[in-house]
């Protein structure tokens, strides 16, 4: 028989339109530490670690300034999580990986109170195989670390899962993984750029990939 098979699913800028907000909430952060940074590198960055992204951003100043201006960051965008939304028909493509005997693992290392609200706004508990945390991985994207829990939760090998992200940090975390990357723009990223990076086919969203799920990568998982 053939193994069972999983999609494993990003949720900020894949399933919930967050990204964002965690890019205004990282510019007021870094603002009021004194060491302003421009939206589009933010934006470049969003899908990394968080100790990747202060790294990146703050370079020798990290140290001194990341754990201030994380803590900023999650005060400010605690309070914008009113805004946050379920992007478009989320429940349907769920439905849909079910309904082809698919496992779906929701593939997030948000920290605890980040994932509360996405779990929150994605109301899909029951649709869902498994779902990763900060707690289980060492190390962040680009490191394998987030994919490998989810494939772990999920119960199957690298070989019998997908991974929908939004991020080229999704993708490079993948290919260490040996999971085929599809990527969806809804993050704000280019198909070209989510392409070149080796995303293995790229959709405007979970609704056009749902649009097209048999013909996909992640429909190949069901012959």
């Amino acid at each position: 028989m053939t193994a069972p098979g999983a999609v494993l699913l990003d949720a900020d800028g894949t399933l919930v339109d967050s990204t964002y907000l965690h890019v205004s909430a990282w510019s007021q952060a870094f603002a009021r530490v004194g060491r302003p940074v421009d939206s589009w590198r933010i934006h470049r960055c969003i899908g990394m670690g968080s100790d990747q992204l202060l790294a990146t951003l703050l370079g020798e100043r990290a140290d001194e300034l990341g754990e201030p201006a994380s803590e900023l960051h999650s005060e400010i965008y605690a309070s914008t999580t009113d805004r946050l939304r379920r992007l478009d028909r989320v429940h349907d493509l769920l439905r849909a990986l079910r309904e082809r005997g698919l496992r779906a693992v929701l593939s997030t290392s948000a920290p605890p109170d980040e994932l509360e609200h996405i779990r929150r706004v994605l109301d899909a508990e029951d649709l869902l195989h498994a779902v990763t945390a900060a707690e289980d991985v060492e190390d962040a994207k680009p490191e394998p670390d987030l994919v490998n829990a989810a494939l772990a939760k999920a119960g199957v090998p690298a070989d019998r899962a997908v991974f929908v992200g939004d991020a080229v940090w999704d993708v490079e975390a993948c290919k260490r993984a040996g999971v085929p990357c599809v990527g969806v723009r809804t993050g704000g990223i280019s198909a070209a750029e989510l392409t070149d990076a080796g995303a293995v086919a790229v959709y405007d969203s979970v609704a056009h990939l749902l649009d097209e799920l048999d013909d996909s990568p992640v429909g190949h998982l069901t012959r």
